[in-house]
């Protein structure tokens, strides 16, 4: 079986959308004057990281073909309302705390609104390298 070695654009991709979330994550405690030291912005981040990626992985956003059409933007969208939930799940497992529904909805707003900005910009650098 022949092995498929993920590209340099794609690796960017995928850490570009990391930096976003974790974007997202620094402006969520900013909003509720949480402070960053300490790490505790970990707890969120690492979660809604690990969903997105799921959620990504599932939803085909990180295949080159897909990642580089402004019709599959759909499909982001679709992912981030995965990976909010899913990630809100796992945050709720890890603080051993339950999950606010409300927070899960605030982080699938936030993290759409982010990583679809994100990807347009994605999509028109990478098309307009091609032409």
């Amino acid at each position: 079986m022949k092995s498929h070695p993920v590209s340099p654009p794609v690796i960017f991709l995928i850490l570009m959308d990391g930096v976003v979330l974790l974007v997202v994550t620094f402006i969520g405690f900013a909003s509720h004057s949480s402070s960053l030291a300490g790490g505790r912005w970990l707890v969120t981040f690492l979660p809604m990281l690990a969903g997105w990626l799921a959620a990504g992985w599932l939803g085909g956003v990180f295949t080159p073909q897909i990642s580089t059409d402004y019709r599959q933007l759909w499909r982001v969208l679709m992912a981030a309302g995965l990976a909010a939930p899913l990630g809100a799940v796992l945050r709720g497992l890890w603080l051993q705390n339950v999950v606010m529904p409300v927070f899960a909805l605030v982080m699938m707003a936030v993290s759409a609104a982010g990583l679809l900005i994100w990807r347009l910009i994605w999509i028109g650098w990478t098309t307009r390298k091609q032409t």
